[in-house]
Formats: C-alpha cells, sequence, structure tokens
C-alpha cells in the first residue's frame, strides 16, 4: 500500500525550496513515503526532504509539514542540535539527519540555503561539488 501523499503541490514554502534546490547540479524531486525528497542525481542519495516527523515519547510523534530535513556538516551538528529551532527528524536523526520549520515568517532564507548546501556536499558524488564550486566560483 503507498503512502498517502503528506504535502500540498502548491505550497509557497514547498515552492521556496523547490527553488533553492533546482540550483544544485543535477538536483532531482521525487516522492518518497508521500513527501518530496530531493537527490543529487537521479539515482543519487537523498540530502533533503521537505516535511517530516518528531518523536516525541514512544509511540507518539508531531509532524512538520513545511520542515526541511537536512545533513549538516559534521563540524556544524552539535552547535545546530543546540539552537531550540531545530529537531531530530524521525527515522531520519540516528543518521544524523536535523530539521527546522520554515512554516514562520521570520525564517532566514540565507541560512536555510547555507544548510541545504552543506547537505548537498555532504551526500553528492565529488564530480558534482566539482560542478557545484564551479558554477558559484562567477
Amino acid at each position: 500500500m503507498p503512502h498517502p501523499i503528506m504535502f500540498d503541490d502548491n505550497d509557497p514554502l514547498l515552492a521556496k525550496v523547490r527553488g533553492i534546490c533546482e540550483t544544485f547540479p543535477q538536483s532531482t524531486e521525487q516522492i518518497s513515503h508521500g513527501r518530496p525528497v530531493f537527490r543529487a542525481s537521479e539515482k543519487g542519495k537523498i540530502y533533503l526532504v521537505y516535511g517530516g516527523g518528531e518523536k516525541i515519547r514512544p509511540g507518539e510523534m508531531r509532524r512538520h509539514n513545511h520542515a526541511v530535513m537536512f545533513l549538516p556538516d559534521p563540524s556544524d551538528h552539535e552547535a545546530l542540535s543546540q539552537d531550540g529551532r531545530f529537531f531530530v527528524p524521525a527515522y531520519f536523526g540516528p543518521s544524523g539527519w536535523l530539521a527546522i520549520d520554515v512554516d514562520h515568517s521570520d525564517v532566514d532564507w540565507q541560512e536555510i540555503t547555507e544548510l541545504v548546501d552543506a547537505s548537498y556536499r555532504q551526500i553528492a558524488r565529488k564530480g558534482l561539488i566539482v560542478e557545484l564550486d564551479a558554477a558559484t566560483d562567477h
């Protein structure tokens, strides 16, 4: 049985996230487990998930429909974990992923872009990183 779709394709926050992700080389969007996921190439690994959940206590979850789930640079993980805006997402958290809800007016989209960039760099093949760096040198 497939997962139900858990997002609105016309969500303006998702549109902002898509706009960020489309700037990365060979970034592709797919639906996985009912949510948009962004991969570093069509068959590459996931570097970002839009929406997610957080385990509150055993058997209880809190949904975050407008969260950005990402894999931070390991050197930033501890500091981000201490920042109350971030949470450990269910299922991805044990692999080092964090998430931030972007459904509020004071979101710093430059910070979100930097977090997405760090996540992409953790996942993408070296050739894609070289391509990304060459594109940003201009």
